[in-house]
């Protein structure tokens, strides 16, 4: 399995509480991480060329982990196509916290995917909802973090294939925090914790959830469906008398 880490790597140049916690920026935390289940694990960032997704890059990625915040509009039009085709033929796309506003994934949902949110240091419990789903593997009743940014209803999204974890804030909001979907061959996981100056991404079970989502949206291999004129029927077709 080959991961790619996006990042768009602006919160890690512009804020020393970023830096603070995540020295080596979030994508390099990930990679960390995901790299202790023996996966091929590249990253990519915004300033690269290309933002680091070339063609290449892509075609040699079974899934794509993406968190983005404060530089949305600046991913070329061109990259998130490239990435909306990648994902339809069957890449896997793994969309982290404030990610829900990245044009990919508003490409791939065709809603605002707006939602509520404040920064007051709350406490989060996510709960799991579906314990048999994959997602949440070795994940017990719920994960409890003591800091985090709060998101809350109505996310604007397209209802989910699966609702897998729900959201309580300690201030009363809830959210539909570990989502799925398809889109043609491939497979997006949306999960919401992460806010860039709370150390959510080294807790232990936030990256038992983080390899779990690798394990599931990753490419399987199934080749896209032939589309348009099909000139050479499967069967023969028998003359018919005008």
């Amino acid at each position: 399995m080959k991961i790619t880490i996006w990042n768009e790597n602006r919160h890690e140049k512009k804020n020393p509480e970023v830096t603070k916690v995540y020295p080596e920026g979030i994508h390099g935390a990930l990679q960390e991480v995901l790299q202790q289940e023996g996966t091929e694990v590249r990253t990519a960032t915004l300033d690269e060329p290309e933002h680091g997704l070339s063609e290449e890059v892509l075609d040699q990625t079974d899934v794509l982990f993406w968190w983005g915040h404060i530089a949305h509009e600046e991913v070329e039009e061109h990259i998130v196509d490239r990435v909306h085709e990648r994902v339809l033929e069957g890449m896997g796309l793994v969309v982290l916290h404030s990610g829900h506003f990245s044009k990919i994934f508003k490409k791939l949902m065709g809603t605002s995917c707006d939602l509520k949110w404040r920064e007051a240091d709350e406490t989060e419990r996510l709960w799991v909802i579906d314990p048999s789903h994959p997602l949440v593997h070795g994940i017990g009743e719920y994960i409890e973090l003591e800091r985090e940014e709060m998101y809350g209803e109505h996310f604007d999204v397209p209802a989910p294939d699966e609702v897998v974890m729900l959201s309580w804030f300690e201030g009363g909001e809830v959210f539909r925090s570990l989502n799925t979907y398809h889109r043609g061959n491939g497979k997006i996981v949306y999960f919401r914790p992460g806010h860039e100056t709370y150390a959510t991404y080294h807790n232990n079970e936030i990256q038992q959830v983080l390899k779990n989502a690798a394990a599931w949206a990753a490419d399987g291999g199934r080749k896209r469906p032939v589309y348009g004129h099909h000139p050479d029927p499967i069967e023969k077709i028998a003359p018919r008398n005008s």
